[in-house]
């Protein structure tokens, strides 16, 4: 057995320190356990890698991370001259082992002859990615799982654009990392080369963000009597979230439970803010003094969930869907409003998230761009606009809570979020209505749609095969309905085709992945794909109907099609 040979070796070696020797030695009757470390390696893609904190192949540790660094050093040694002195800026959340995980990074860097910036407190990523476009670096790392349980960390890399690396440029670092061994990369303690990023930044981060506020008067009238309350779930998010608001001279009441930088993330199940759960607390303090909305952010700060008050007074968390068409209405109205808006104004969403988006941005005449699952990709539309000025970004989002306005960062920015959101409750305060109200209008006036993900969770080490091979037999098999919707095309995005219902055949212009998409009469749509960063098949689904009870009465019958197709290619 293989992985016996890796396991054996890890623990005789001299590299490992006595804890982690201890720690392999505590599991040498328990197979699966030696099978699920060492019968595989820990995948590094263009998200990085992500996995359980443990000793082993498969795991996050610091030989992991050493190994994935010098395959970033060894790829930066191949830019033109001058990468190295330009450096890495290096970030990281407040999960287990994130500072050690980020310092090792910083110390093999430099024993590669790359400079490094390594911030001396827990930054969010959106941070992380303007630093590297201030600093003028050659790369960022963040060391992050976003928002999966406690017991993950993970390791992200970014280009010198300040978007997650290019699917290209992540395979040759890929390369370099194959050809490296785990156990002998070696990095340099207080080395010259390892210098703090500059307080500096951290302003000029928060300047940016207030040259993007779009409703100065209605802020000013309301922002102080506002009640919002804030979590930061014990992740980054705290300063720089307060920063921006209290500067803007927003109320906000803290979760102070919250505040403290937990790995353990005590206080919840899941540091995760699409989960109603996750706020619980949050909601909790709101009801107390009455407030009116409640924000809390993940780990790294680039999710932000919300919940307001609905027409019942009570608290609802919003999708992030929901949140997304509400600041893209709010942004788009009043730009319109200032005279502000773009003639070649864009927006641009994944596509699995809500088709309401397009409802909207047609209202407004502006156009709408879809990109495969992460923001790395609507990174990529920016600094495509930014070279031909074809178009102006003026939005992005994802269903899973990630939102952008700006181009001072290119990836999904909580803070900016926040921001956004605090000062679209008080434009809306402001004009003599709530949120939720301005929510329920745009359903009345675009009529309601329904968008729900479902995740099939997969374990062990094939998790990641089995998920790709139940997306591949579902491209062979051909479906005309799901529920009362006929199926008027299905787009294969691993072949960039689109076959519609008539036979005729379209060639998709967007990057690759493993993702089947049914398009249905009226609007709705039905995606699978599995996640590239948790072992679990996604299936999204957006159903567009009269009233919310129609949508989801038929979204029960369009899910049970959808479960008896599962059942179908998996017992094929």
């Amino acid at each position: 057995m293989e992985y016996q040979k890796l396991y054996e070796s890890w623990l005789e070696s001299q590299a490992l320190t006595e804890e982690d020797r201890a720690e392999l030695a505590a599991i040498s009757s328990d197979e699966k356990e030696k099978e699920y470390r060492f019968g595989g390696e820990l995948e590094f893609g263009t998200a990085g890698m992500r996995g359980i904190i443990g000793c082993g192949i498969n795991m996050m540790n610091v030989y992991t991370v050493r190994r994935a660094t010098q395959g970033l050093a060894e790829y930066i040694a191949t830019l033109p001259a001058g990468a190295k002195e330009r450096g890495v800026v290096i970030s990281y959340d407040t999960r287990k082992n994130s500072r050690l995980f980020a310092e090792a990074s910083a110390e093999v860097l430099a024993a590669n002859g790359v400079k490094a910036y390594l911030f001396t407190r827990v930054h969010p990523v959106p941070m992380l990615s303007y630093a590297v476009r201030y600093l003028r670096a050659v790369a960022g790392i963040m060391i992050t799982a976003s928002h999966n349980p406690k017991e993950y960390n993970g390791y992200k890399v970014y280009g010198e654009d300040g978007a997650q690396m290019s699917p290209e440029a992540t395979d040759i670092v890929v390369g370099f990392i194959a050809k490296t061994d785990y156990l002998t990369v070696k990095g340099v303690k207080g080395s010259p080369l390892v210098v703090p990023v500059p307080e500096k930044v951290d302003e000029d981060y928060i300047g940016e963000l207030s040259k993007l506020t779009l409703s100065k008067e209605a802020v000013a009238r309301c922002g102080k009597d506002l009640k919002l309350v804030y979590t930061p779930v014990h992740g980054s998010g705290y300063v720089p979230v307060m920063t921006i608001l209290k500067k803007l001279g927003i109320n906000v009441t803290v979760v102070e439970e919250q505040t403290t930088e937990d790995p353990a993330f005590s206080t919840v199940a899941v540091p995760n803010p699409e989960f109603k759960e996750t706020l619980s607390m949050g909601i909790a303090k709101a009801n107390e003094i009455r407030a009116d909305v409640v924000f809390g952010t993940d780990p790294d700060s680039d999710r932000l969930g919300v919940a307001v008050k609905n027409g019942q007074g009570e608290f609802v968390a919003l999708s992030g869907n929901q949140v997304g068409i509400l600041l893209l209405d709010y942004i788009l109205t009043r730009l319109k409003e200032e005279n502000a808006l773009p003639a070649n104004a864009a927006v641009v969403k994944s596509f699995v998230s809500t088709g309401m988006a397009k409802l909207i941005c047609d209202e407004f005449g502006v156009a709408l761009f879809e990109t495969p699952v992460g923001f790395k990709f609507i990174g990529e539309k920016i600094k495509l606009w930014e070279k031909d000025a074809s178009h102006t970004f003026v939005f992005g989002f994802e269903e899973s809570c990630g939102y952008l306005r700006g181009t001072h960062a290119r990836d999904k920015d909580a803070v900016v979020a926040s921001m956004l959101c605090a000062e679209m409750v008080c434009y809306y305060t402001y004009i003599g209505k709530t949120v939720y109200q301005r929510l329920m209008e745009i359903y009345q006036k675009y009529g309601f749609v329904l968008d729900k993900n479902v995740s099939i969770q997969y374990a062990g080490l094939n998790a990641m095969r089995e998920m790709n091979g139940v997306v591949d037999a579902l491209k062979e098999v051909s479906v005309t309905s799901f529920g009362p919707f006929a199926v008027t095309a299905v787009r294969d995005y691993s072949a960039s085709v689109r076959r519609r219902a008539d036979g005729a055949i379209e060639t998709l212009d967007i990057p690759k992945c493993n993702c089947v998409y049914y398009e249905l009469e009226g609007g709705s749509f039905i995606c699978v794909r599995p996640s590239g960063t948790e072992p679990k098949l996604k299936i999204y689904y957006s159903v567009k109907a009269e009233s919310e009870a129609a949508a989801n009465a038929v979204l029960g019958e369009v899910k049970a099609d959808v479960s008896a197709l599962l059942e179908r290619v998996k017992g094929a």
